[in-house]
């Protein structure tokens, strides 16, 4: 059953506050019997995940120090730095030290006339049947040629909820963390919002 199965996998603390939210949004008179509880458990998850979407903030789960790349730098040197770190994105850094872009395999795969739905296979297959992969012709392309611009940022307060929200809104995977002085000091991905809820084996 789905409802115990998620009964029994969840690590997130139900507040009396959220139980009681649940009850009162569950319509009819409740007889506690132990799939009523699994109801009232379902809802009141809801609740608590809502309530410390909005107590969380960027700075509660942000990564740092953050892994970045320069808007001049060469492509071929950005994508390796994001295969020796096992990440899929890098904020993009002007010569004032300032957040111009975001630059994704997403970026490379579409430079290159990749379909970003393509297997991993399919693309090999594409890059040996080729003469001259195409993806190599950008090797010694500028970051700053195919970055996302501008960049799409949030501050450290901002509330895990809205990360969300813009994640989703903008089909986007992991957004900068500015301090107050709108320098960089962390990144957020999807990964961080999930883990942050103990989500990523529910």
């Amino acid at each position: 059953m789905d409802s115990e199965k998620t009964f029994k996998q969840s690590s997130i603390d139900i507040s009396e506050a959220d139980i009681l939210e649940a009850m009162s949004a569950i319509d009819g008179y409740i007889d506690i019997t132990p799939a009523d509880f699994i109801e009232i458990y379902k809802v009141s998850y809801h609740h608590a995940l809502n309530r410390l979407a909005n107590k969380r903030t960027a700075k509660d789960v942000m990564s740092r120090p953050v892994i970045y790349t320069r808007i001049d730098a060469l492509l071929g040197d950005a994508a390796g730095t994001m295969a020796e770190n096992n990440i899929t994105g890098l904020p993009v850094m002007d010569v004032f030290s300032k957040v111009v872009g975001v630059l994704s395999e997403k970026d490379i795969l579409r430079e290159a006339g990749i379909s970003v739905n393509q297997s991993f296979m399919a693309i090999l297959s594409r890059c040996m049947n080729h003469s001259g992969c195409m993806i190599s012709s950008l090797n010694t392309r500028k970051v700053g040629d195919i970055m996302t611009t501008p960049a799409i940022t949030v501050n450290e307060n901002t509330p895990l909820s809205e990360i969300a929200a813009i994640f989703n809104c903008q089909k986007i995977n992991r957004v900068p963390v500015l301090d107050k002085n709108s320098d960089l000091c962390g990144i957020v991905t999807r990964s961080d919002i999930v883990q942050s809820f103990g989500l990523d084996n529910v």
